[in-house]
C-alpha cells in the first residue's frame, strides 16, 4: 500500500460526519456523571452495511441486534451508542432492552426498525436504564446536540482522548470521503477488543465488496493491537457507505481499487494505534514488527505474542532493556523458532544477534527508551512473510485505573 499512500489526503478534525450525508451528535443523558454518554451517526439516504465483531462467546445484546440488522438488511440509515452500561452478561431482558432502544431511535428518526445499528460499552452486567436510553433516542434530532464532536466524545469510556480521523482520495474524477471515529483503551486484545470502531464513506460500494474489505483490513490494523491481552463482550467495526460520491461502482476489479484500499486502510491503522496508544495508564505507543517468518500468521502471533507480554510491558514502562524479556517472549509464542536465526533492534539499535547478546551503550538505549514510541523490530528466521502489531506499556496507572473501574 506504500504506492499508494500518498494519493490521498488527510482531512483536519474529519470524522464520521466529514463524508457527504452524514451528520453525527451526542448528549449527557446520566449514564455516566457528567460526560456525554449517549451518540448517534445518521446517514441521509440508506448506506450499503458491514461489520465484524468480537469473538468472545459473551457477545453483548447490541451486537447480537445489530448483526441480525446488517444481516437482513444490508441498507442501513443510522448506528445508535450509548456509553457507561455494556448491557453485556445481562440474559433475556438485555436482549428486549436492546430492541427497545434500536425500536425507540428508528421511531424518532422516521426510518425502518431494522435500518438501526445499536452499540453499547461500559460496565458489564448491569442492565441499561431504558427511561434514559429512551431519553437520549428522543433528542436525536434536536440541532443543538448534531455535532460530531459530540459523537466522537460521547462513546468513550477509560479513553484520554477522542480518536477520529477523515481522509479523502480521488476516484474517476470523484473526491471520496471516508471517516472513521472509535473509542478503546482497555480490554483490548482483538479479535476484537474492548473497542467500537465506526467507519462511514459516501462511496458507492456494495456490501459484500465492502465486509470483505473490512475484514481484510482489520486483519492488519484493527486485529494487531493490543493492551491487556483481554477481549470484551460488546466489541465491534461498523462501516457505512451511502455512495452520495456518485461514482462508479468500486470493487476489487476496478481500476482504482487499490486507492480506495489504501485510504480505508489508513483510516482503520490510525483508528487502531490511536486505540493502542491511549491504552489505559499507558505512557509508551509501541510498535513490533517480526520479519522473517514461515507465514503471516506466524508472523503476526509472535508480534503480538512480544507486545502482550507482561513482562515486555512493565520493562518499556520502566526503560530498561531486558533484551531477554523480549527473547523470552519469542520463544513463547513461536516455540519452534532457531534462536541462531533471531535478531532484535530495540529503538533502532541492535541488541541480539544470531540468538546472543550484542554489546551496547545501554544509557544511550535508555535514553531512547524515554520516548512516547517504541519501535521494536525481531526477524525470527529466513522466510519471507512479515507483520507488525501496536500495544502499550504497562503503568502503574493501569492497575489503579482498573482496580477502581465500577466506582
Amino acid at each position: 500500500m506504500n504506492q499508494t499512500q500518498q494519493e490521498f489526503k488527510v482531512l483536519k478534525q474529519g470524522d464520521v460526519a466529514s463524508p457527504k450525508g452524514f451528520k453525527a451528535g451526542g448528549l449527557h443523558v446520566g449514564l455516566k456523571k457528567q460526560k456525554r454518554d449517549f451518540g448517534w451517526i445518521i446517514s441521509e439516504v440508506p448506506a450499503q452495511a458491514a461489520g465484524i465483531y468480537t469473538v468472545n462467546p459473551f457477545q453483548a445484546a447490541p451486537l447480537k441486534v445489530t448483526q441480525q440488522s446488517i444481516a437482513l438488511n444490508h441498507e442501513m440509515r443510522a448506528i445508535i451508542v450509548n456509553s457507561g452500561v455494556a448491557n453485556a452478561c445481562t440474559g433475556p431482558q438485555g436482549y428486549r432492552d436492546a430492541l427497545a432502544m434500536r425500536s425507540r431511535a428508528a421511531q424518532t428518526l422516521e426510518i425502518p426498525t431494522d435500518s438501526v445499528a445499536i452499540a453499547s460499552t461500559g460496565v458489564i452486567g448491569t442492565l441499561l436504564p431504558m427511561d434514559l436510553i429512551e431519553y437520549g433516542c428522543s433528542q436525536i434530532k434536536q440541532p443543538e446536540y448534531n455535532q460530531s464532536t459530540y459523537f466522537n466524545n460521547a462513546i468513550l469510556t477509560t479513553d484520554t482522548a477522542s480518536k477520529h480521523i477523515a481522509v479523502e482520495v480521488e476516484i474517476n474524477q470523484k473526491t471520496i470521503t471516508i471517516g472513521g471515529t472509535a473509542k478503546g483503551s482497555g480490554m483490548i486484545h482483538p479479535n476484537m477488543a474492548t473497542m467500537l470502531g465506526f467507519i462511514t464513506t459516501d462511496a458507492k460500494i456494495e456490501s459484500h465488496y465492502l465486509h470483505a474489505l473490512l475484514k481484510s483490513v482489520a486483519n492488519d490494523t484493527f486485529n494487531m493491537i493490543t493492551v491487556d491481552g483481554d477481549t470484551s463482550t460488546n466489541d465491534m467495526v461498523l462501516v457505512y457507505a451511502n455512495g452520495l460520491a456518485e461514482n462508479e461502482a468500486l470493487s476489487p476489479q476496478h481500476a482504482e481499487w487499490a486507492k480506495f484500499k489504501a485510504a480505508f486502510f489508513k483510516v482503520a491503522q490510525y483508528l487502531a494505534m490511536s486505540i493502542a496508544k491511549d491504552g489505559e495508564g499507558a505512557t509508551k505507543l509501541v510498535r513490533v514488527k517480526v520479519n522473517g517468518a514461515p507465514s503471516k500468521h506466524i508472523a503476526g502471533q509472535t508480534a503480538k505474542g512480544i507486545i502482550s507480554s507482561n513482562l515486555v510491558k512493565t520493562a518499556l514502562f520502566g526503560e530498561d532493556p531486558n533484551i531477554g524479556r523480549l527473547a523470552s517472549a519469542i520463544g513463547n509464542v513461536y516455540p519452534e523458532v532457531k534462536p541462531h536465526d533471531v535478531n532484535i533492534w530495540l529503538c533502532d539499535t541492535l541488541v541480539v544477534s544470531n540468538g546472543l547478546p550484542v554489546l551496547f551503550d545501554e544509557s544511550a538505549l535508555k535514553e531512547k527508551m524515554s520516548a512516547d514510541y517504541i519501535e521494536v523490530i525481531a526477524t525470527i528466521g529466513k522466510e519471507k512473510f512479515s507483520q507488525e502489531a501496536f500495544g502499550c506499556d504497562l503503568s502503574y496507572d493501569y492497575v489503579r485505573i482498573n482496580a477502581s473501574y465500577r466506582t
